[in-house]
């Protein structure tokens, strides 16, 4: 039977251990970097399919769990975006050399798109899957009640049950007031890369008009959106993957062209 190795670990800026996995390839293409979702960790099935891909094509490939995330160590409750983003800066600065392609999967699609502002000099493409950009603003703006709202400041967070979940969804007023720091949907986003932004119409957790709103922050032209008229918001069905995998592919024609 065949076994996973054990990730790798770095320590975070709190003394964290971050696990990572990287899979070495060719020096010629950018390195791929898959950055997850809200909860979720680098052994889901995108991650998986993308490693995948990835030996198959000999690109190099790193994936990541943040803080309080699948294997690194931490609280989930202690997580913020902010965090969570220098996270995710720390394993890439340290274990990736020269230009880079980053995948970001909901929340990681906030995420990855914090990572190409902050390394515009390294990332080359961006491709988002039901990017969420700004969550913790529309969430509280939008999506908890009043009541909801009230108590999260008074206890300094709420708990609900979720469909994707074991355990309650905990979210903390950390969480909501860090987020109003790392918003990027209220100003134009100084990225100049490829962007592709895959999103179901069907997805009831990110609604799909939000990969309009990135469009519209970066220049004209430069994002390419499909949409899936049945797609949820995994966007993880074996159509979906062949789907991924052929954008991927094209943003690597235009990636490689500008590699250093």
């Amino acid at each position: 039977m065949e076994t996973k190795p054990p990730p790798l670990t770095i320590p975070n800026n709190q003394g964290t251990d971050l696990a990572y996995r990287l899979r070495e390839g060719r020096k010629d293409a950018p390195t791929l970097v898959f950055l997850c979702g809200y909860r979720s960790d680098m052994m889901g099935t995108k991650a998986e399919f993308l490693d995948n891909w990835a030996a198959e094509n000999n690109i190099a490939y790193l994936r990541l769990d943040y803080s309080g995330h699948g294997e690194s160590g931490g609280k989930f409750e202690d997580g913020t975006i902010g965090q969570w983003y220098e996270d995710a800066l720390t394993v890439i600065d340290n274990v990736t050399e020269g230009p880079l392609m980053i995948v970001g999967s909901s929340m990681g699609g906030w995420i990855g798109l914090l990572v190409s502002i902050k390394r515009p000099e390294r990332v080359k493409a961006f491709l988002g899957i039901a990017a969420a950009p700004d969550f913790t603003k529309w969430v509280w703006d939008h999506e908890l009640t009043e009541d909801q709202r009230l108590i999260c400041k008074r206890d300094g967070f709420i708990s609900e049950e979720s469909e994707f979940w074991d355990t309650p969804n905990i979210m903390t007023m950390n969480l909501f007031e860090d987020g109003k720091t790392h918003l990027i949907l209220d100003k134009p986003i100084p990225f100049d890369g490829p962007v592709t932004l895959l999103h179901g119409k069907a997805d009831d957790e990110v609604p799909y008009p939000i990969a309009g709103q990135i469009a519209s922050r970066l220049k004209e032209g430069q994002t390419k959106i499909i949409t899936i008229d049945d797609g949820d918001h995994r966007l993880s069905r074996d159509s979906d993957l062949e789907l991924l995998k052929r954008e991927i592919e094209e943003l690597y024609k235009s990636a490689s062209l500008n590699r250093r």
